[in-house]
């Protein structure tokens, strides 16, 4: 018996513009930051988590305007919540998947291939019998799980600027992860949001749709950029040090 959560998602305000939301509840496999930015005319939000609960309704204190929902990459994780916004942006590579899910069906690790629970086994992370740790809610379902499908109206490849109105960010194609993962870059600020492209844990390059040689190119591109902060897709923040030292690893592991 699992407990009954007393509220699914957490919250931290970063700065003024700029707060982080995840799901306690969620595995650290599956717990996926997710980012909103609040714009002059426009917000974003970059991933919305699994979907198990309403994010729309959870936070609308932060949604007073127009909300552009921004897919890193379209694995389950990032885009559950995606079909409760109108105005969803992906890569040209993965538009289908947010148009039509596959994938997870289901909240059991029993249900998933076992070689893929190897894999990440062997990568770092610890799965048990379930992706979650609390229930959103007495009687919920889990197997009764399912993504659902959300639009891409905004279908984007390299170099695709997002105008919020008061800031700027260019569209990162970052393949290596999946197919069409994309980091969103601020110049003005080295800001990027580098989704799976970069995180601090263990990266994953195994995956259906991985690519290591993509991966390897990836890498080579971001250790170049001049980059201050790193808000990645799962796990705390960094800077251009730790950033370095991420790729540097990675690139060792796989030379």
């Amino acid at each position: 018996m699992l407990p009954i959560a007393e509220r699914w998602f957490e919250r931290r305000r970063i700065d003024d513009d700029v707060t982080l939301l995840w799901e306690p509840h969620v595995i650290p496999l599956l717990r996926c930051n997710i980012w909103h930015v609040r714009g002059r005319d426009l917000d974003l939000l970059i991933d919305t988590g699994l979907g198990i609960v309403s994010l729309r309704r959870a936070a609308a204190d932060l949604f007073g305007k127009p909300v552009l929902a921004v897919a890193t990459h379209t694995h389950t994780d990032h885009v559950g919540g995606h079909h409760e916004w109108s105005d969803c942006l992906c890569h040209a590579a993965e538009a289908e998947a947010l148009r039509a899910p596959k994938g997870r069906r289901s909240l059991r690790s029993a249900d998933s291939p076992p070689d893929e629970l190897r894999q990440l086994r062997e990568a770092g992370y610890e799965i048990g019998d379930l992706m979650i740790t609390a229930l959103p809610y007495a009687g919920y379902d889990l197997d009764g799980f399912r993504r659902l499908p959300a639009t891409p109206t905004r279908v984007v490849e390299e170099g695709a600027v997002i105008d919020t109105g008061d800031r700027r960010f260019e569209v990162l194609h970052l393949p290596g992860h999946s197919p069409g993962s994309i980091g969103l870059w601020e110049a003005a600020t080295g800001t990027l949001f580098s989704g799976d492209a970069l995180y601090d844990g263990p990266l994953l390059d195994t995956l259906p749709g991985s690519d290591r040689t993509a991966y390897r190119r990836t890498m080579e591109r971001l250790r170049g950029l001049p980059v201050r902060t790193v808000h990645a897709g799962h796990d705390p923040s960094f800077g251009p040090e730790r950033m370095r030292e991420l790729i540097d690893g990675y690139l060792r592991s796989i030379s």
